[in-house]
């Protein structure tokens, strides 16, 4: 299909002699078939560049120009991701306020082009000059296998979920009833990876069933199939993550590997639990790419990173992450395995469950029912050489003198607790029955977190607090006069005005005097104090000043800090 080549655009950069006239005729006459459209044929046959391309279209139309590059494809309406629609008229729409959808656009003049996608989506469309070359890398980003999750369940590789094709074998082919239901789930799956949550939720009850995503640690109801659909919906699920659908009256667990791209796949962690009103499934996402993040897009500031990192140059000794669950313990522990991981560095981890696959890491799953226990697993780690040994949780004396041993062996072990503090961190050891002087000498950096979501970048907005309350919250004079908190709005590019989330950290290296303290048969609250004195924030403090540079909310802080 040739280009249309009646442009006020066109018009204008002739007139101004911005592009040759000869040229543009001969190029619109012999290769117009070639594209289809105008400023894809000026630009590919360099009649003129993309930057000058479109500050001349910004010229004609008055329009507002913007900068792709700080352009994030998340916030594609989801409904607007039409590929034909997009690729025919070199438009994308790039977010939706109520019957009105912002539409990037190279030729603001292409007023066919606009109506047609004004036609096809329903919409009125507010035009936004871009750059051509800018453009075409977002929308090829955009539908790019990997990373497009918005297609039908009719487009996915089904066979990629690792159950379908061996399902059919065993002559288990599903039949046209039950095509409603698979789809439903398959578009469950993708919508959870997309939305970017955490964990989905299939609960049944006597008059209701309802579908929920942990969102930014928060749960958000999604979907309400009919309730006389709960059995199917759960055998479904149990197909998917080979679990026995004739077994509903114990718990069991899965897992469902679900294959995006060549390149890319995501592992769901499966739990079923027999309820009154049936089976409630929860569906944990579990995706290796975060676990190479990073430590700079942590969230650490820049002392508590150095800590960290300083205890992991260390040939041996002990670090512990502690935390409630789901508080990102385990992106911490991978990530600090990901920067030990090297050709000259023996690691083994005994994890339950192993929820991410780490290349180059010598993996142990535990199983109590068959005798591998954490305890079992140290004693077989130390005789096969190791220099790493990451222990998915240190539950009881017997792991807990193991792993020190370890510790004070010429090891460096990576381990969890569930405390609420680093300071108690250490009085928990003490308790369960571990030797202060072994405690003192093997354990080197403690770091207690939480995650707490981030503020919307699009629409928070300044929140005037008295001074007296900042005062109560735990900042200090000095610091009134210089800092701003955010509060949360809520637009399209997030939810209720957040939009990911962030850790903060409280970082504590054992130092000498908090040894002494140990030895002394000191309490938490006595570490807690040496701490202070050393300069270690709290995690209350971090979180405060997560709050001062408007990353976070007060109000989250508080949620997450119990402050």
């Amino acid at each position: 299909m040739a280009v249309n080549a009646n442009s006020t655009l066109l018009k204008r950069l002739l007139q101004q002699g911005i592009i040759d006239n000869d040229k543009a005729a001969k190029a619109i006459s012999e290769k117009s078939s070639q594209y289809r459209t105008l400023p894809e044929l000026l630009i590919n046959e360099k009649l003129i560049g993309p930057a000058r391309l479109a500050e001349m279209a910004t010229q004609v139309s008055s329009a507002l120009s913007i900068d792709l590059d700080y352009y994030e494809l998340e916030y594609v309406p989801e409904d607007l991701r039409n590929e034909k629609l997009i690729r025919k008229n070199d438009m994308l729409p790039l977010s939706k306020r109520g019957r009105t959808m912002y539409l990037a656009v190279i030729d603001p003049t292409n007023i066919a082009a606009i109506e047609d996608f004004e036609f096809n989506t329903g919409l009125n469309a507010e035009v936004v000059v871009v750059e051509f070359d800018k453009l075409q890398k977002l929308i090829e980003k955009l539908f790019d296998s990997s990373f497009n999750l918005a297609g039908d369940a009719a487009d996915w590789d089904l066979g990629s979920l690792g159950i379908i094709e061996e399902a059919e074998d065993e002559g288990m082919q599903a039949d046209k009833e039950d095509q409603p239901i698979i789809a439903f789930i398959n578009k469950m799956l993708l919508d959870a990876i997309r939305k970017g949550a955490s964990d989905l939720h299939f609960e049944p009850y006597e008059k209701m069933y309802r579908i929920r995503f942990r969102i930014d640690g928060i749960l958000n109801e999604v979907a309400n199939p009919p309730v006389a659909l709960a059995s199917r919906l759960s055998a479904r699920l149990k197909v998917m993550s080979r679990l026995d659908i004739a077994e509903k009256r114990v718990p069991q667990d899965g897992r469902i590997k679900l294959k995006l791209s060549a390149k890319k796949s995501i592992d769901f962690r499966v739990s079923s639990l027999p309820t009154l009103w049936g089976e409630k499934i929860v569906m944990r996402i579990l995706d290796s790419d975060s676990a190479m993040l990073g430590i700079d897009v942590l969230g650490y500031e820049d002392v508590q990173k150095q800590r960290y990192l300083a205890a992991l140059a260390q040939p041996q000794g002990m670090i512990l992450v502690t935390g409630p669950t789901g508080s990102g313990k385990t992106v911490s522990l991978y990530t600090g395995l990901a920067i030990l991981n090297t050709s000259e560095t023996n690691i083994s981890t005994a994890e339950d469950p192993v929820e991410i696959n780490l290349t180059g890491i010598n993996q142990v799953q535990v199983n109590p029912r068959a005798g591998l226990t954490f305890a079992t697993a140290l004693k077989s780690f130390l005789r096969q050489d190791p220099d790493v040994v990451m222990v998915g949780e240190i539950r009881d004396l017997e792991t807990a003198e193991i792993a020190i041993k370890a510790a004070q062996t010429g090891h460096l072990v990576l381990s969890t607790l569930h405390t609420n503090s680093a300071p108690e961190t250490l009085t928990r050891l003490l308790n369960m029955g571990v030797p202060a002087y072994n405690v003192a000498s093997s354990v080197s950096l403690i770091i207690a977190q939480r995650l707490a979501r981030r503020l919307c970048p699009h629409c928070k907005a300044p929140e005037h607090l008295p001074e007296a309350e900042l005062l109560r919250q735990g900042f200090t004079a000095g610091q009134l006069g210089s800092i701003t908190i955010f509060k949360p709005v809520g637009c399209d590019h997030c939810t209720n005005g957040y939009k990911g989330r962030v850790g903060i950290y409280e970082v504590m290296p054992i130092s000498g005097k908090m040894a002494d303290i140990i030895m002394a048969d000191g309490n938490s609250l006595d570490i807690a104090t040496q701490a202070a004195k050393e300069g270690i924030n709290s995690l209350r403090q971090s979180g405060l000043i997560k709050a001062a540079a408007g990353v976070t909310s007060l109000a989250e802080v508080n949620r997450v800090t119990k402050g």
